[in-house]
């Protein structure tokens, strides 16, 4: 295990190096922040808007803030802070093919499915970093301005969407050890997610899909207990871990 472990600490040096540890960590803070800050500012922020809106026939009423409006904006920023992280990390595999340095590291002795491992452990390790602070930085404000009792079922919400994240991973995981480029891994890995949208717009085929795991406002308000998501649970799960595993058949034959 010694090679898996120098390779891992590689993509630790490497994240750090290039500034995508720095980026993301600020971004998943930044996040964090923000969610409670827009709930806190939205009365203010809509009655100085009161008088133009009036001049166009729309009445401000009052606004009453709590930490459900702060978790709602909380599962509105979750996936942008998820593409800005595929953005980053799905040209790991393919700019190490681009550069050459994979090659170096596959004659040295170092196995090729422990390189697909070492990548795909740091990738979740990041995602579970960043996402965590997030949530646990939302969590503290929330508890200190209203009472996050309010949220229903806030545990289950927030795990059914970092099982989500861990998908996207698996399926850019996969489509980086099968494709040569960068954008190709984006296309497919977005095109992924877009088919288990549309597939999730079917009542019937919708409770088996990942993407019902992101739609936590039922959850949120207790109109939809955590075990209707069992399903799409069990079906992510498998998934996520086919991938992550395909991935390295896929990387033992491809060309270098």
């Amino acid at each position: 295990m010694s090679g898996f472990t120098a390779f891992l600490k590689k993509e630790a040096r490497e994240s750090l190096r290039s500034g995508k540890l720095v980026i993301l960590a600020s971004l998943f803070l930044l996040f964090g922040i923000m969610n409670p800050a827009i709930a806190k500012l939205t009365p203010w922020m809509l009655e100085m808007m009161s008088e133009s809106l009036a001049e166009n026939g729309m009445v401000v009423t009052a606004v009453e803030v709590n930490a459900l409006t702060s978790w709602t904006q909380f599962f509105k920023n979750i996936p942008m802070a998820l593409i800005v992280f595929v953005l980053l990390y799905g040209g790991s595999f393919v700019f190490e093919y681009q550069s050459g340095t994979l090659v170096l590291v596959l004659t040295k002795g170092l196995a090729r499915y422990k390189v697909v491992m070492a990548k795909a452990l740091w990738m979740a390790l990041l995602w579970t970093g960043g996402y965590a602070l997030c949530f646990y930085v939302t969590y503290a404000y929330n508890d200190f301005y209203w009472d996050n009792a309010i949220a229903e079922n806030l545990f289950p919400s927030v795990a059914f969407w970092y099982l989500f994240g861990l998908f996207v991973i698996a399926a850019m995981v996969f489509f980086s050890a099968l494709l040569y480029s960068y954008a190709g891994v984006l296309i497919m890995t977005g095109g992924t997610v877009l088919c288990t949208y549309f597939l999730g717009l079917f009542p019937k085929v919708k409770t088996y899909m990942p993407i019902l795991l992101t739609d936590s406002a039922p959850l949120l308000v207790g109109a939809e207990s955590a075990e209707a998501y069992l399903s799409a649970v069990i079906v992510t799960v498998v998934t996520t871990v086919g991938l992550f595993a395909l991935a390295i058949p896929v990387m033992n034959r491809r060309t270098l």
